[in-house]
């Protein structure tokens, strides 16, 4: 049961989402629903299937989260990191939260929420 002040989102049905946002704040609830053993890799496939099915319907939304070594998201943390990387976001936020014995997914939602705020962006639609 959430306890008060859980800011956590409401459970969600997908064919209630409005954009990859609203997955993304589900996977940030509940990583372990979403991501087999809370790892980045996973998510970015999710994140490429997403990117699939939106250009399989011809639906136009922007993806701050691409998956790979592209993207906004993606140049914006070699730039904070100081460096590239042609392994991708994932791979280089897991090896960053092993060395720093953190959570990946939770050291990926911080810094998704950094780089959106530098950008004037909300973590939802």
């Amino acid at each position: 049961m959430a306890e008060v002040g859980d800011a956590r989102p409401a459970v969600r049905r997908s064919g209630e989402w409005r954009s990859v946002n609203d997955l993304l704040e589900q996977v940030r609830a509940r990583p372990g629903v979403w991501v087999r053993r809370g790892s980045l890799q996973h998510l970015d496939s999710m994140l490429a299937g997403y990117r699939t099915a939106l250009e399989v319907h011809g639906v136009d939304e922007e993806l701050d989260v691409m998956s790979g070594a592209g993207g906004p998201f993606a140049e914006w943390l070699w730039e904070r990191l100081g460096f590239s990387s042609a392994l991708g976001w994932a791979v280089e936020i897991e090896r960053a939260a092993e060395t720093a014995g953190r959570d990946a997914m939770g050291l990926f939602f911080e810094l998704l929420d950094e780089f959106r705020a530098e950008r004037g962006k909300p973590p939802k639609d």
